[in-house]
């Protein structure tokens, strides 16, 4: 067992570990030059690919505003690269499967936010304070036996 310290002087000799030091993240790049990353919300899984380019969007192989319609979707998807001051900087390909719309949007940010900071690391003292590297946790409750949904019982009858 350690030895006992008396006075202060002891515990100033006594030997203290150093503290870890954060970790150093680096640059991760695929043979092509481009940064990969999974991003997941619900039940949606966005596969996502950036590298160098004009601000092209391609998901699914459709064009991005094709396929988030919605104004807020596209808002939802572009905010990472608003906040790191880089939209139009960057080619997607994403390629996103599961869940609905709104889910797949938020498996896009939180894939490209990823890659994002897999291309340029230091971008993760931007987006990690704003939550898009956090994966949201949220699912849907599944269903319990004697009950209509996870928690709505049926109607209640007295007689």
């Amino acid at each position: 067992m350690a030895e006992t310290l008396s006075s202060l002087q002891d515990l100033k000799d006594s030997a203290v570990a150093p503290a870890p030091e954060a970790p150093v993240h680096v640059q991760k790049l695929d043979k092509y030059g481009r940064a990969y990353a999974t991003g997941k919300r619900k039940n949606a899984v966005a596969r996502v690919w950036i590298k160098p380019g004009s601000g092209k969007i391609l998901v699914n192989d459709r064009e991005f505003n094709v396929y988030f319609a919605r104004p807020v979707l596209r808002m939802i998807v572009e905010q990472p690269l608003v906040v790191a001051a880089r939209k139009g900087q960057y080619d997607l390909m994403v390629k996103v499967a599961g869940g609905g719309l709104s889910g797949q949007a938020g498996a896009v940010r939180h894939g490209l936010s990823k890659a994002l900071t897999y291309f340029e690391p230091d971008l993760r003292k931007v987006l990690k304070p704003e939550g898009f590297l956090t994966r949201d946790p949220r699912v849907v409750e599944r269903k319990k036996y004697g009950k209509a949904k996870a928690r709505r019982s049926f109607q209640f009858s007295k007689r």
